[in-house]
């Protein structure tokens, strides 16, 4: 007999609601397409995105569903539409936090408040947009998220620790904004070092699991498109 008293059973939470049971695969990354994951350099990644003002659309569906498509391809715990080429206002996440809670959900026109009391936290960050570099990242353990929803219905989110991360992360991408220019003059270079060195290795994962997964692969440039 095993003892579980004190246990806590993990849960997983669409747009901060309780949603268990839920699939593994998101609903959405079954019906979208993989799109190419725009690269540091490419305009797209470096200008705001406009603001969605139509609702209920195929488009934005489409859009929704490519993204997480594109996200679980390629690993990701978070993308903003910038990143596969769409200049909106639109990111999608799907992560497990340190409590081994499961967040999934898609945010429309987020806008983002960071905690300035909350600790300032220093980890390992990486995006999708620059393949396999990794460097160390001071980031405020607390935000709120406020947006819609593909349809226009209000969504709130309040996140701490890992999400809070990824939440700062993906509303920064929507201002044109990408870790890296919070980086240092070193460590840009160490990142592109080693986007360099891993960036093949990265492409031919995100290839392999589209097939296993039944998707056509995006198709990349031998070079990063960005030229950085």
């Amino acid at each position: 007999m095993v003892w579980t008293f004190g246990r806590r059973r993990p849960t997983t939470y669409l747009l901060g609601e309780p949603a268990d049971p839920y699939p593994a695969q998101a609903p959405e990354a079954r019906r979208g397409r993989v799109l190419r994951i725009t690269e540091i350099g490419e305009p797209v990644l470096h200008s705001p995105a406009r603001t969605v003002e139509t609702f209920s659309t195929p488009e934005l569906a489409r859009l929704v569903d490519d993204l997480f498509a594109t996200m679980e391809v390629a690993q990701g715990v978070g993308l903003a539409a910038p990143q596969v080429g769409v200049d909106l206002r639109v990111f999608v996440y799907d992560l497990t936090d340190d409590r081994g809670d499961r967040h999934v959900g898609h945010v429309v026109n987020p806008e983002l408040t960071v905690d300035g009391s909350a600790e300032l936290v220093t980890e390992d960050e990486g995006c999708l947009s620059v393949p396999g570099a990794y460097e160390p990242l001071a980031r405020r353990a607390a935000a709120t998220v406020r947006g819609v929803d593909q349809h226009g219905g209000p969504v709130q989110l309040e996140a701490t620790g890992y999400l809070a991360r990824c939440f700062i992360h993906e509303s920064q991408h929507l201002d044109g904004v990408l870790y890296w220019d919070h980086l240092s003059g070193d460590l840009q270079r160490d990142a592109l070092r080693q986007r360099d060195e891993e960036r093949p290795g990265i492409l031919d994962e995100r290839r392999e699991i589209a097939v296993e997964l039944g998707k056509r692969p995006a198709e990349y440039p031998a070079e990063p498109a960005g030229g950085r």
